[in-house]
């Protein structure tokens, strides 16, 4: 296979048209290309759906603004020939290797810079290199208006560059999509980075110091053991390693954090070995993940989170189901639930199982019975909300599905899983329709599980009811979370819906802490 090697924009735009409707898929490099750079290639070449018509384009250029006064700019490893055999063996279909005046053919005074936040710089690398960020926004900013991909690959080796670019892209509305891989590591643990060229063999063994530390810093994390970073910086300096920065700060918004008051942060740490500066860093994450999916009834919720946790490997907590479970069990047993006392006795002897089988197929069984399809009855879906409204029943099943969640690795629907069940979860969704939508989808519903279907009109007015029910009770209410990200379904395919969860799923949860399936 011939790798394309483009050097000019006029290169670079008759490539694009050749292109034609074909996607491309973008990694962006300063050349001396590793394993790491490998890595983003073939996801980018390989991403589910598209790796049949997808364009993989590979840029080489060793961008001066990121290089302070006194750094290693001129002596940056740079190999052209070899980065070529690289990416072609890697499954690139184009390099572009641009020289500055191709970026800036007027000279970089007539064209607008980029100013990274100053929330998003202030600690970690941006610390320590100032205008380091400012002139990577810059430069791929530049980039992607050339190259006008649809997907964006960066390595979550460098994370603060990473969270700065998506923030780029989030704010100026740029349409491509960011993709980030874990970060790359040898076989003896140092994290692939160009500059490794630079180690000696002894600088080398004096290196693996950092990796080994941060991951045993994990480990105690994990295990609600306490960490110690002052003995971290100072195990690392008994080991040459000069120490310029090591802290714990959000994962998210980079700002500094208490790793003793938070349950999901970032350790990093830069040090100097010898002449060669390197950086690496690892998740504090005392327990897997969390999704938390709220949204009034009708929205797809069930259909979409289930598809969802098993692309993304995730146990699925249908709470609705629960509700819906009780709600048949006091309907089949006569239990009047104005009556507390009768209920809670109820409560008591109730046993809940839910599990969603291989096929996909979710089992719903109380005290030994599978009510899977009893629970869909209209019976029961007219009831539930004034069930679901009782004290009692939220107290035992809200106890129930945090005792679920302690290890995470689950997402959770339901109309509260945000706010009171799982106000801690690290990504939360509420996922809504409008009530005609809603309407025409349970209509459809029905129609399937072979119900009768009232006229469209009755079930919007139900559903606007249920609405009200379910906003207004005094326990436990449904309400969007401050921090959730609102999905409106209306007019979107599942498939879409899914695709959206995922796209949203990836820009909260590294994959270093959540590997992909799709990838």
């Amino acid at each position: 296979m011939n790798l394309t090697f483009l050097k000019t924009k006029s290169d670079l735009d008759n490539w694009r048209k050749q292109s034609k409707n074909q996607p491309i898929h973008f990694v962006p490099t300063m050349g001396c290309l590793h394993q790491g750079h490998k890595a983003l290639i073939k996801a980018a070449k390989f991403s589910s759906r598209e790796q049949k018509t997808a364009r993989v384009l590979v840029s080489i250029f060793v961008n001066p603004f990121q290089f302070a006064k006194g750094e290693d700019f001129s002596a940056y490893p740079r190999n052209l020939e070899q980065d070529y055999k690289t990416a072609i063996n890697a499954g690139a279909s184009a390099i572009w290797a641009p020289e500055f005046e191709t970026l800036f053919p007027k000279g970089k005074e007539n064209y607008f810079t980029i100013k990274a936040p100053s929330s998003l710089k202030k600690c970690l690398c941006g610390a320590h290199r100032k205008n380091h960020f400012d002139g990577v926004a810059t430069i791929v900013l530049r980039l992607l208006n050339f190259v006008r991909p649809k997907q964006l690959y960066l390595g979550e080796k460098d994370w603060q560059q990473l969270v700065i670019l998506r923030q780029l892209v989030k704010e100026l509305g740029l349409q491509v999509e960011v993709r980030s891989i874990p970060t790359v590591r040898d076989q003896d643990g140092l994290a692939f980075s160009s500059r490794n060229k630079y180690l000696t063999t002894e600088e080398r063994a004096k290196a693996l110091t950092l990796p080994k530390l941060l991951l045993q810093e994990s480990i105690q994390f994990q295990s609600n053991k306490e960490i110690n970073l002052k003995k971290l910086f100072s195990t690392l300096e008994k080991n040459d390693l000069n120490v310029e920065y090591l802290e714990t700060v959000d994962y998210k918004s980079l700002t500094p954090v208490n790793y003793y008051k938070t349950k999901f942060c970032l350790l990093a740490a830069a040090v100097h070995c010898g002449k060669t500066r390197l950086i690496d860093h690892i998740f504090l994450m005392n327990r897997k993940p969390i999704v938390a999916i709220d949204g009034p009834a009708g929205a797809g919720k069930s259909t979409v989170t289930k598809a969802f946790a098993k692309k993304m490997g995730l146990i699925y907590l249908d709470t609705g189901a629960m509700y819906r479970a009780v709600t048949w069990f006091i309907q089949k047993e006569n239990i009047n639930p104005d009556n507390e006392k009768e209920l809670e006795k109820a409560l008591k002897n109730l046993n809940i199982d839910i599990h969603l089988a291989d096929s996909g197929i979710q089992h719903v069984i109380v005290n030994g019975k599978e009510i899977s399809n009893e629970i869909r009855h209209p019976k029961v879906t007219a009831t539930v909300s004034k069930i679901a409204s009782k004290a009692v029943v939220r107290e035992k099943l809200t106890a129930q599905q945090k005792f679920i969640g302690l290890k995470g690795g689950i997402v959770a629907e339901g109309r509260d899983i945000g706010t009171t069940v799982f106000p801690d979860a690290e990504l939360k969704v509420f996922l809504t329709a409008s009530s005609g939508e809603r309407a025409r989808r349970r209509a459809n519903d029905l129609i399937n599980q072979g119900f009768s279907v009232p006229n469209l009109q009755e079930l919007e007015n139900e559903i606007q009811e249920r609405d009200k029910i379910d906003s207004t009770r005094e326990i436990a209410p449904l309400v969007q979370a401050e921090d959730a990200k609102e999905l409106v379904t209306d007019g979107m395919a599942i498939d879409q819906v899914i695709e959206t969860l995922i796209r949203i799923f990836r820009e909260e949860i590294p994959e270093e802490v959540w590997p992909s399936n799709e990838l």
